[in-house]
């Protein structure tokens, strides 16, 4: 389920990972360190500059059976969102 933009800057992030300035695999090492963090059911959000993660996240979110709920561009940095 892809939600709006709007939609998503309301969530409430139960863990942020802030991987701006990394490059690829950068982003999505420091999301697989960081899930466990969260109980299922919670929301975590990432920051990332690196346009691949876009594209990396939500293909690994599907195949550890994770929603990705989307994502948006903010000055200059890539707000994603996935549901564990």
């Amino acid at each position: 389920m892809i939600m709006t933009t709007e939609e998503l800057k309301n969530l409430k992030a139960d863990k942020v990972v802030d991987a701006r300035g990394t490059a690829c695999p950068g982003p999505l090492l420091a999301v697989k360190q960081s899930i466990a963090d969260i109980s299922s059911g919670g929301i975590m959000e990432i920051l990332s500059t690196d346009e691949g993660t876009k594209r990396d996240i939500p293909r690994w979110a599907k195949k550890k059976g994770y929603d990705y709920l989307g994502d948006y561009e903010e000055s200059g940095y890539f707000t994603i969102y996935l549901k564990k």
